[in-house]
């Protein structure tokens, strides 16, 4: 196997759960509820992390095939240990070097992935080749600049702070197929047809500035791997600034911010 890159820092099941996984199962439902299911054939959960989309997939079809493949192998084995259904295999594996044959999948979901792959078009003709004529295929993007509010706050705040993450907020905000109208393209560009997309919304509710922070104390994902890279007092600076703009004038305590992401459905045309 090639070597397996992501723009994606992974560490652990448990971390990522606490920074992106409990946000995953929540948008999970709506994804599904827009993309449908076929409800034939295998499907595959590309990057499929610690296993969000592929426990819904689970509660809602009766494909007695799915895998999941992801990257890290300690998603893999997080998922593995806490999803145990004899319909689901779970592989390690790279979206852009897919080891299945071509026409593999009835449907294939991307969950939350392409924007973190170096290749996103290799990945896209890769999980393409491997989808059966009159398969459908689907995906969902955060809009990080429109519409996560999670990573706003934290980003404007510290890139007022350090040039660094100022830095930081151009690259995770510039990422492919993250702007308006960019996932209906690439699934054309692929040859995808009856192409339908959208934008979902979920709740992103923290107790208090603890739970808000608790993420960022991890190892998992662009956030939690900045702040590992600064000093100790300019990391104070950034968490105490940070926790002023979540307090924005009213005392600790609940928090509710909107998750916006694109989504996009479309199928692969049956062979003349």
């Amino acid at each position: 196997m090639s070597e397996i890159t992501s723009t994606f820092t992974a560490s652990s099941g448990d971390s990522y759960e606490l920074m992106m996984g409990r946000w995953s199962r929540l948008l999970a439902e709506p994804f599904l509820d827009f993309a449908g299911l076929i409800d034939d054939g295998p499907i595959l959960d590309a990057g499929c992390g610690t296993g969000a989309l592929s426990a819904e997939l689970l509660r809602r079809t009766k494909v007695v095939e799915i895998v999941g493949l992801d990257y890290s192998k300690d998603y893999v084995d997080f998922a593995q240990a806490t999803i145990q259904d004899p319909r689901i295999a779970f592989e390690i594996g790279d979206v852009t070097a897919l080891r299945y044959e071509d026409a593999t999948f009835n449907q294939i979901f991307t969950h939350l992935v392409l924007q973190f792959v170096p290749d996103s078009r290799a990945a896209m003709a890769e999980l393409s080749r491997v989808l059966k004529p009159g398969g459908s295929m689907a995906a969902t993007v955060w809009d990080a600049r429109g519409g996560f509010v999670f990573y706003r706050l934290f980003l404007d705040t510290a890139a007022m702070i350090d040039p660094a993450a100022d830095e930081l907020r151009g690259k995770l905000l510039t990422r492919p197929l993250m702007r308006p109208g960019e996932l209906a393209a690439a699934w054309q560009s692929v040859g995808l047809t009856d192409v339908r997309s959208g934008e979902l919304t979920i709740r992103m509710n923290f107790s208090e500035f603890d739970d808000y922070w608790a993420p960022m104390d991890g190892k998992d994902g662009p956030l939690p791997n900045y702040l590992r890279t600064t000093e100790p007092d300019l990391r104070a600076e950034i968490k105490e600034a940070v926790r002023r703009a979540f307090l924005d004038g009213d005392p600790d305590g609940p928090r509710s911010y909107t998750g916006t992401s694109w989504v996009v459905s479309g199928t692969k045309p049956n062979s003349a």
